[in-house]
């Protein structure tokens, strides 16, 4: 069913019992984001809170918190995005046998037609009967450390100085700082990260001498929402994704008093624009599961609001994950499946894994054709696919790249972690699998570098056929210096062990943990053991695959964290001898981990009690 609108989505969720109204009050500030957030682990249904503390306005939440909602909202157009994506990437194909293409093409003309905005008079929209100031907004505060309250699901839409129109129009989901530090009445910080298509028109505008006009929508048809997530292919238009998802073109007006075309069928529109100010943003408890902290970004000046009547303000909560955007990057990674080959030639899977943080660690299967002669295969062609990934799209912010040649193992899957780990760990040759770029751009919620959006990466790369047996149960070891204890068997091959509290300087090897590696590395058997992971922790890391991807991805910076023994640099080259160690304690310059208020969970928990009003909700 094509939406037209969100309150069309919201009554049809409602009626088919995949919605529930909460009409108890309750508080943006901490309260609703930590009922979305156990309605989301519950697996629950979409919420509409009609009763918001100190605002009019409505607030929906997990909307898209289950992959059967998500497939329930886009099931008549879904299909059609499936099959176009498939035609592009058979596109050499097709194009050998025109014929056969256009019978193919021929029942996708209508749908097609969807990718064109539709233009409406300004007078029709229904985002513009209405005007509002930023404090009539809901004041959404997700975590208690946040440095004031944000918008979780904006759509922001930009268009290029130099080409201006929808064709080139960038539409982007950037969180907004809506007060609090040095934020003024009409200010708000606009956090864009790096590889964001509102970064190149901002800098464009600025080499001009000009400010960026810039719209933030809230709401709308749920199309535009996922649009401004998709990592589409270069010169494609959000835009004209979100008509052919959305089973209808984008309906767009014009307006006397802005110069971007107005998206008619949004709940709110705030008009503004960008220049060269920067302020404090932060911090803001984020989808890594820490905060990041704070730091300037550009200052959107607010020039006016508007609504439609009854509008709806969805929002998220991120988190540890899984969350929320969990489901739509499970989601998005389905979609675009088929477009990989198209986009990475010679990569058959890719997996950013979400229990990490997603851009921590990536996983690959390419293929290695290079030398298939040699006798003992070497990565090779994977290094060519491994440097083509980390210099394209969001792929290019991963931190651990490990990569592996899909013809060893053809039944090998980048969603098995535990098999693709084992896949790899049994053939890796520390002495020239292992490739560090440093420094390098990398994520901006990622603290564990040199410093903000700069920091290290690791491509790892695994041919041949397997070099070692992993363990699957401790064996004879060597004793652990004294700082250490509670080794613990991980995953087969892979030990974690309670080191002690890190204190030392950001970039700054700890030789406690050299000691480690080469105790390990010269003991009986450590080729069984080819990963031994330092952790705070070590019950917890180990208690679960989860716990482990988590702990170690998102506290580690591969230059700086990893040690092993007999470690040497060789034609600029690190090497070394099994098992590679990697430092994943907390260091004193890491983010804060994101803890909730006591009191507002237990007010939460008692309120979904037997009889409370959100009882059976979680």
């Amino acid at each position: 069913m094509a939406y037209s609108s969100l309150a069309r989505c919201v009554r049809d969720l409602e009626e088919t019992g995949q919605l529930r109204r909460i009409d108890i009050e309750l508080d943006p500030y901490l309260e609703i984001a930590a009922v979305q957030r156990r309605a989301f682990a519950a697996k629950g249904p979409a919420l509409l809170f009609t009763n918001v503390r100190g605002c009019r306005f409505p607030m929906l939440a997990n909307l898209f918190g289950t992959r059967e909602r998500l497939a329930y909202i886009f099931r008549d157009d879904l299909k059609t995005v499936q099959e176009l994506f498939a035609l592009v990437a058979e596109g050499s194909d097709l194009l050998r046998k025109p014929l056969k293409a256009l019978g193919r093409l021929a029942h996708l003309f209508w749908p097609l037609l969807h990718m064109l905005p539709r233009s409406v008079p300004a007078q029709s929209a229904p985002v513009l009967k209405e005007e509002c100031r930023a404090e009539d907004l809901p004041k959404l505060v997700t975590w208690p450390e946040d440095g004031g309250p944000f918008i979780t699901l904006p759509i922001v839409y930009s268009e290029d100085p130099l080409l201006p129109g929808p064709a080139h129009a960038n539409l982007g989901m950037y969180r907004i700082q809506m007060s609090g530090g040095d934020y003024e009445t009409g200010e708000m910080g606009l956090h864009y990260q790096i590889h964001r298509g509102l970064g190149v028109h901002h800098a464009k505008a600025l080499a001009l001498g000009q400010r960026l006009p810039v719209h933030i929508y809230v709401g709308g048809p749920p199309s535009l929402t996922l649009a401004a997530i998709m990592p589409l292919p270069e010169g494609l238009s959000e835009l004209r994704f979100a008509g052919l998802l959305g089973g209808q073109g984008v309906a767009v007006a014009q307006d006397a008093h802005t110069m971007l075309p107005v998206l008619a069928e949004a709940d709110f529109c705030l008009m503004g624009h960008i220049g060269p100010v920067t302020k404090t943003e932060g911090p803001f408890g984020d989808h890594l599961g820490y905060y990041s902290q704070a730091h300037p970004f550009p200052v959107f000046c607010v020039e006016r609001i508007c609504h439609r009547p009854n509008a709806i303000w969805p929002f998220t909560s991120v988190g540890r994950p899984p969350q929320e955007d969990t489901v739509f990057g499970d989601f998005i990674h389905e979609l675009t499946a088929p477009l990989f080959p198209k986009v990475f030639p010679g990569i058959s899977q890719v997996h950013a894994v979400d229990a990490s943080g997603v851009h921590p660690l990536l996983l690959a299967l390419g293929h290695e054709r290079y030398t298939p002669y040699e006798a003992r295969r070497k990565p090779r062609e994977l290094l060519t696919h491994a440097m083509h990934l980390l210099g394209n799209s969001q792929t290019s912010l991963a931190k651990y790249l490990l990569i592996a040649a899909c013809e060893d193992s053809p039944g090998l899957s980048c969603r098995d972690i535990p098999a693709f780990l084992r896949h790899i760990l049994e053939r890796t040759d520390f002495a020239s699998d292992l490739h560090f770029l440093t420094p390098a751009t990398c994520d901006t919620l990622d603290y564990t570098g040199s410093s903000l959006h700069e920091g290290s990466k690791l491509i790892w790369t695994a041919a041949g056929e397997a070099r070692r047996r992993l363990a699957t149960e401790l064996t004879a070891l060597p004793d652990l210096p004294d700082a250490f204890s509670r080794l613990t068997l991980a995953l087969p091959g892979v030990l974690v062990v309670q080191g002690p509290p890190h204190t030392r300087s950001r970039g700054q090897e700890d030789p406690q943990i050299q000691e480690l590696a080469d105790r390990f590395g010269h003991g009986k058997g450590a080729e069984n053991y080819p990963l031994l992971v330092v952790v705070d922790d070590s019950p917890f890391t180990a208690h679960n695959l989860a716990n482990f991807l988590w702990v170690t991805f998102t506290r580690s910076d591969p230059a700086t964290d990893t040690y092993g023994c007999g470690a040497c640099v060789l034609g600029k080259q690190w090497r070394c001898t099994a098992p590679l160690i990697i430092d994943a304690r907390k260091k004193a310059f890491h983010a804060a981990e994101l803890q909730e208020n006591p009191e507002v969970s237990r007010r939460i928990e008692s309120l979904a009690a037997p009889g409370g009003p959100l009882a059976g909700l979680f």
